[in-house]
């Protein structure tokens, strides 16, 4: 199976199996190998008591498109370890896209880059190192 269709059904995989991101409205825009670019619309939920985006929503964004771009390999991987900066505060009805890109993958592990954008400006950082814990995402029958 080439690389794009590869990661277009791991990440179709996935979003099935993840009720939460479904329930935050995420949406899926672009998927490659060890690359993803999810979207979501800040809800009344995801402000905060001083009336800007919560930064557990920020980061549930920019940890979706991480998943997406490192499970793109069809082998279960996970975040080991990862960090956010957060660079400037967005507001309800903001339209936020997080793009993900594979940094370096090596063996089991791998560094990702999420760069979280409004209207092309930087609005957060985030870096994760992935781990591959084992086993195949997909079924078997999915890769042929």
């Amino acid at each position: 199976m080439p690389s794009h269709n590869l990661a277009q059904a791991c990440a179709d995989y996935l979003w099935e199996q993840d009720a939460a991101l479904r329930s935050l409205g995420l949406e899926r825009l672009s998927i490659k190998a060890g690359q993803a670019t999810v979207a979501m619309t800040v809800l009344p939920a995801m402000v905060n008591g001083i009336g800007i985006t919560h930064g557990g929503a920020i980061f549930t964004l920019a940890d979706s498109a991480f998943s997406l771009a490192s499970n793109a390999y069809n082998e279960r991987t996970v975040c080991a370890h990862c960090s956010i900066s957060y660079l400037r505060p967005t507001k309800l009805g903001d339209r936020l896209v997080a793009t993900a890109t594979e940094v370096v993958r090596s063996g089991r592990s791998g560094i990702y880059d999420v760069s979280v954008t409004l209207e092309d400006t930087a609005i957060a950082e985030f870096r994760a190192h992935s781990r591959v814990i084992g086993g195949a995402l997909l079924p078997t029958a999915a890769v042929t």
